[in-house]
């Protein structure tokens, strides 16, 4: 208390005055925390002391937090610098900065800025360089600028052009068009400008580029600058700056450069956004990665001008297993999956999803009677006749594949022995509803030939299908339902000369099916090269593939014979009918054929070529790019072909059987 009462009264009366006045102000009193004792014994002069004490007591208790709470936070820091931290996960042992490029972590970089543009610069101009494989990073700072500004300069300029081209006129001079160019370009960004249609930019862009060595960063960046260069955008390198450029190209919004350009929204909207090619849409499954960017591939067969597909690749490239991945994302999605499977390579899928798996064969219980007649759907207009004479069409070209040649004659003959047979269960061209009706049989119709006159060849040719070798699988009613989401029909266990025909009766069995109602189907054809052989079965596909989108079903051909299918009468047009494609690894002579048809470049070809499993290029309408069909580990071990893989499972299976 010493030092405060030596205090002059002067400046104990100013102070007490000043606080005084605070406290009047909030209408409260200065000592309504001093206690009435106090007051009473003190004299009335010693009241500012007391206040001058209590307002020392809390600013020295206001400092001591004040020390507290820093020697927390030092405590915190020093705790906290004794933890990994993500930085020091990701941060480079060492870096080092020279001249012409900078090395971290022996990765050697180097920054390009942009100092000129072409007149004229087209949208996606960035598309030839972020679809290189090369690591790199691109930074864009865009500065707007106020319209006035630029209006009153533009003003400037355009009189000083238009002085310049009066003056060349005066002397008499040939004009220069580059001032004619300018002129007419200031112009228009006025007009643009006074309208609000433009706005008006400074842009800086940097481009980092990223090598595992001296050499190859050299290569990257001459391949860079004659790949810009080509468009006519002329970059430079950042030369005793690469420091402040390479910071300026991390995502930190730095901009170290300062290399700035003038730039308007039109050209400045070519920039963004750094699109590549992209198969990425809001609906639909996954097929892969796209390999020029790492982008998911994404995409709805349905939402194209038709649900069509082709697959094409050599023996073990991964054809079917891409084929099996999309059936199993698309039965997620709710649609029916129908199989022709030639080789049983899609049992343990269907088994896993819980689907049907039929076995055609001569020794098989399940039989499909080829003269079934679809229902029709219920809103569509049919004439009475038309599901018959469709029916009859169908039948006349499995009969030429089972009789072999057949010549004009003998084919109205079969012709007037169907109808008959057909009018022997009282279903005729005028029966309006006949697929209701009890259909005839293959028997029924040698029975038919038999009676007829000119026809015993043909009966003949016909009787080892009816009680001959081949009896038993095309001469009995049908038995099959197709209920569940997946059918698979298997054709392994038939003899070569059966496949097509077997193939051709599947098919027109699942064609009356889907035409008797309408959802969402696809049917898959495995080895799509065998019916390409025989022109009617050639010819029905064909027909499946023009008339599926009308019924919402999309067809899935699969081959790896290329020649065979690219130069069948049918194929050729079978892929262009074709909305989506898939082409993984092809063989050296396969890939010419392709690559007429697709119009591959040559960088495409090579790309096929040396393709690994799962690899090739994916095509949507008029969108393509390089894909890599990737699998969780889930999905791998349902659709897997491989020998070893299928081996193990079956061992797998085999000990689960026995401990059970």
């Amino acid at each position: 208390m010493t030092d405060i009462t030596n205090t002059s009264t002067a400046k104990k009366i100013s102070l007490f005055n000043r606080i005084a006045a605070i406290f009047q102000k909030k209408k409260t009193s200065p000592f309504k925390d001093v206690k009435k004792t106090s007051q009473e014994v003190r004299p009335e002069k010693n009241k500012e002391v007391v206040l001058e004490t209590a307002h020392i007591s809390a600013k020295d208790s206001k400092k001591d937090k004040l020390e507290e709470i820093k020697k927390l936070k030092e405590a915190e820091k020093r705790y906290h610098e004794g933890m990994v931290a993500l930085k020091d996960l990701i941060a480079p042992d060492s870096m080092q900065v020279s001249p012409t490029y900078i090395e971290t972590g022996g990765t050697f970089s180097r920054t390009f800025f942009v100092y000129s543009y072409p007149r004229f610069i087209e949208s996606n101009w960035l598309f030839s360089i972020i679809n290189l494989d090369v690591s790199f990073d691109i930074s864009l700072f865009v500065y707007p600028s106020t319209s006035e500004d630029i209006m009153k300069l533009l003003r400037k300029k355009v009189a000083q052009m238009r002085s310049t081209i009066r003056m060349y006129e005066e002397k008499g001079k040939v004009r220069d068009p580059g001032i004619d160019i300018a002129l007419q370009d200031a112009e228009e960004l006025r007009v643009q400008l006074q309208k609000g249609e433009e706005k008006f930019f400074h842009l800086g862009a940097y481009l980092t580029l990223h090598a595992k060595d001296k050499d190859q960063l050299d290569k990257l960046s001459t391949e860079i600058e004659s790949i810009l260069g080509g468009q006519m955008i002329l970059t430079k390198r950042a030369n005793l700056q690469m420091e402040q450029g390479f910071i300026s190209s991390l995502p930190l919004g730095l901009d170290n450069l300062q290399v700035v350009r003038n730039m308007n929204t039109s050209p400045l909207s070519a920039m963004f956004p750094f699109s590549s090619s992209n198969l990425t849409s809001d609906r639909g499954i996954l097929y892969g990665l796209n390999r020029h960017n790492d982008s998911l591939i994404i995409f709805d067969r349905f939402s194209l001008e038709n649900a069509n597909s082709v697959v094409f690749a050599k023996s073990g490239a991964g054809k079917s297993y891409a084929v099996k991945l999309e059936m199993l994302r698309l039965m997620m999605m709710g649609v029916d999956v129908l199989v022709i499977d030639p080789e049983k390579e899609y049992k343990d899928l269907c088994d896993t999803v819980g689907g049907t798996y039929i076995n055609i064969s001569l020794n098989s219980q399940e039989c499909l009677n080829p003269f079934d007649l679809p229902t029709g759907l219920k809103d569509e207009v049919t004439h009475p006749g038309d599901l018959l004479r469709s029916a009859i069409i169908h039948i006349h070209g499995l009969l030429h594949l089972m009789l072999g040649e057949v010549t004009p004659e003998e084919s109205a003959i079969l012709d007037k022995a169907l109808l008959d047979c057909y009018e022997l269960k009282d279903i005729t061209f005028l029966t309006e509803n006949p697929g209701d009706k009890e259909v005839p049989t293959m028997e029924n119709l040698y029975d038919v030939l038999s009676s007829m006159e000119g026809a015993s060849s043909l009966a003949i040719r016909l009787q080892k299908y009816t009680s001959g070798t081949f009896a038993g699988i095309f001469n009995k009613p049908t038995n099959v339902n197709l209920t569940s989401g997946m059918i698979v029909f298997n054709v392994r266990d038939l003899e070569e000369e059966l496949r097509p025909i077997a193939t051709y009766i599947v098919l027109n069995f699942i064609w009356n099916q889907v035409r008797s109602s309408l959802k969402k189907r696809v049917l898959v054809v495995d080895e799509a090269w065998s019916l390409m052989q025989h022109e009617y079965s050639a010819k029905f596909l064909y027909g499946l593939v023009k008339r599926a989108r009308k019924y919402w079903l999309g067809i899935t051909t699969i081959t790896q014979d290329v020649d065979d299918f690219i130069h069948s009468a049918y194929g050729k047009p079978i892929i262009t009918n074709s909305s989506l494609q898939l082409l993984l690894k092809q063989s050296p002579l396969a890939v010419e054929s392709l690559a007429s048809v697709f119009n591959l470049t040559d960088g495409e070809k090579y790309m096929l070529l040396n393709s690994e499993i799962g690899q090739g290029l994916f095509f949507a309408g008029n969108n393509h790019v390089a894909c890599q069909i990737i699998a969780s580990y889930s999905e791998d071990k349902v659709i897997t072909t491989s020998p070893e893989e299928v081996l193990r499972k079956q061992e797998l299976n085999k000990k689960i059987d026995e401990n059970i």
